[in-house]
C-alpha cells in the first residue's frame, strides 16, 4: 500500500510509535485481538499524548485519511483501508475516589487494572467478564458485565468523559456541559471524537457472593428452564449467567476435555447469599460439581477463561424478548446435533434489574430484552472454517422469531452495524450529531458507515 508522506513526516516528531507498512514491528502492531479478523491501516499510531493525537488530527485532515481508535484490539469489524489505527496504551491513568464511588482511567487502560485496583474495597466496578479488554472501547460500546442486572451497562455508568474533537480542542465534557455528546458516547463508540479518559461510576458491593454449578447435559432442559424462571424472582442484586460448552473432539485440546460437554450456571449476588433462589436451580439437574461462598472480582477474572492472549475466533450474539419453552426445546435439540460440533460454547446471560431503567441517557440500552446470548466457534489452525460460519447461520436462525428490537455495540458481529442498536430515530440522531461533531469526516466510521 503506499505510504502517505505527511505520515512519514510525522514520524521525525511524534513522541509515541508511529509504524508505517515497511517498518519491521508493524505486521504485529496492526493485529486486533480476534485474529480472525484482517487489518490492514496505512499507519499504526500509539501517540504518547494529547499533542500526538492532535498531530494525527493534523494529518489526517491533510491527507483525506481517517483515524480508527481501537485500544485494546477488542471489537475489530473490517480491513481498516485508508485509515490510521491508533492504539492509546499511553493514556494509563487510574484514580480511584472510594468516597464518591467513581474511577477515572485512561483510554488505555484494562479491566483487569481496576479490578485489582479495588480488591478488598467493598466497591465494585461495571466491567466485563475479561480483565483484558479496555475500559474505554467495553463502555463506550454499551458493555454487559457480571453487574448488569445490579448496575445498568457499563454505558450507563459513564458519568463523563475528556474528549478530543476534530477541532483541536479538548477537554472535560458531562450531562450538564454537553448531554448530545455523552448520549453519542454511551454507546455508539468513538465515532464522535476521541475519548482520552473517562470517569465511571463503581458499583457498592460489600458482600459479593457467588455459585458456580455445574450439570449433566443430560439435564439441561430442566436446569435452563429452572434459571428462566428464576429470572421473575431474582432481585437485581442477582446477576446470572448459563453456558453450554461442548468441547470439539481437536488434538489441540487437553485430553481430559477433548470431546466433552458441560453446563454451569454462574450466579453473582452483590448483597450476600441467595442460596434460597439458587437452590430451585439446583435441585434441576444432577450436580456434577458445586462451588458457593464468598468472592471476588478478582477471583471471578481468574477463573473466568477468558484468553489472555490474542485469538482467532468467530461468534455470533443476539439479544432474545423471551426465552419460551418451545425455543428451550429448538436451542438444546440444535445443540446436539452432530453438525453443530463447530460451536464450542453457547452463553445465556439473564437480562432486566436495572437494565431496564437506564439511569443517564444514552445510545446503548437494553430495556425490553430479557436475555442476551452468544455462540463461540473457535478457529483452530488448519481446520476449515465453512462449517463454523455454517452453524452461526443456523444459530441465528433458530434464535431469529424471539430477536429483541436491539442490542449493544459490544456484542455486535464483524460487519454488523449500529442499526442493530437503537431505533430509526436513534441512528438519524446519532448521524446528525456526527455531522456536527466530525464535519470533516476524520474519524472511521466505526460501526456506522456514512
Amino acid at each position: 500500500m503506499p505510504t502517505h508522506r505527511a505520515l512519514v513526516a510525522l514520524q521525525d516528531r511524534f513522541a509515541g510509535t508511529l509504524l508505517l507498512p515497511e517498518d519491521a514491528a508493524y505486521d504485529a502492531a496492526r493485529h486486533p485481538w480476534n485474529l480472525a479478523i484482517s487489518q490492514h491501516p496505512v499507519a499504526v499510531a500509539a501517540p504518547a499524548d494529547v499533542d500526538d493525537l492532535r498531530a494525527l488530527i493534523g494529518v489526517a485532515r491533510e491527507s483525506g485519511l481517517r483515524l480508527a481508535i481501537q485500544p485494546s484490539g477488542h471489537g475489530a469489524s473490517d480491513s481498516l483501508n485508508g485509515a490510521v489505527l491508533v492504539r492509546m496504551s499511553a493514556f494509563d491513568d487510574l484514580e480511584v475516589d472510594l468516597d464518591r464511588g467513581v474511577v477515572t482511567v485512561g483510554a488505555g487502560v484494562r479491566w483487569g487494572a481496576v479490578v485489582d485496583a479495588l480488591e478488598g474495597t467493598g466497591w465494585v466496578a461495571p466491567a466485563g467478564t475479561s480483565p483484558v479488554v479496555s475500559v474505554a472501547g467495553y463502555t463506550l460500546g454499551g458493555g454487559h458485565s457480571w453487574f448488569s442486572r445490579t448496575a445498568g451497562l457499563g454505558s450507563d455508568n459513564l458519568r463523563a468523559a475528556w474528549v478530543l474533537r476534530t477541532d483541536g480542542t479538548h477537554g472535560r465534557a458531562d450531562d450538564s456541559s454537553d448531554p448530545d455528546l455523552l448520549w453519542a458516547l454511551r454507546g455508539a463508540g468513538g465515532i464522535v471524537g476521541i475519548v482520552t479518559a473517562l470517569e465511571i461510576d463503581l458499583v457498592r458491593a460489600p458482600d459479593v457472593w457467588g455459585a458456580n454449578l455445574t450439570f449433566d447435559v443430560a439435564d439441561a432442559s430442566a436446569v435452563v428452564r429452572a434459571v428462566r424462571d428464576l429470572a421473575v424472582s431474582a432481585p437485581s442484586s442477582l446477576n446470572v449467567f448459563l453456558n453450554s460448552m461442548r468441547m470439539p473432539d481437536a488434538p489441540q485440546l487437553p485430553e481430559e476435555i477433548r470431546g466433552r460437554s458441560f453446563l454451569t450456571v454462574q450466579a453473582l449476588s452483590t448483597n450476600g447469599p441467595q442460596e434460597e433462589l439458587i437452590d430451585a436451580v439446583r435441585r434441576a439437574g444432577h450436580l456434577r460439581r458445586e462451588t458457593t461462598g464468598p468472592t471476588s472480582p478478582a477471583a471471578l477474572a481468574a477463573a473466568s477463561n477468558e484468553p489472555t492472549d490474542p485469538t482467532p475466533g468467530r461468534g455470533a450474539s443476539m439479544a432474545l424478548d423471551v426465552l419460551d419453552d418451545a425455543t428451550i426445546d429448538a436451542l438444546l435439540e440444535f445443540r446436539e446435533l452432530p453438525e453443530q460440533w463447530p460451536i464450542m460454547g453457547i452463553d445465556i446471560r439473564m437480562l432486566g434489574g436495572a437494565l431496564g431503567t437506564p439511569r443517564r441517557a444514552g445510545f446503548a440500552s437494553l430495556p425490553s430484552a430479557g436475555w442476551l446470548l452468544h455462540a463461540l466457534v473457535p478457529v483452530f489452525p488448519g481446520m476449515p472454517t465453512e462449517p463454523g460460519d455454517a452453524s452461526l447461520v443456523a444459530f441465528r436462525e433458530l434464535l431469529a422469531p424471539n430477536e429483541a428490537p436491539q442490542t449493544v455495540a459490544t456484542f455486535l458481529e464483524p460487519g454488523q452495524t449500529l442499526e442493530r442498536c437503537g431505533s430509526a430515530d436513534d441512528i438519524a440522531r446519532l448521524r446528525d450529531l456526527r455531522s456536527r461533531f466530525d464535519p470533516d469526516a476524520l474519524l472511521h466510521d466505526g460501526r456506522l458507515p456514512r
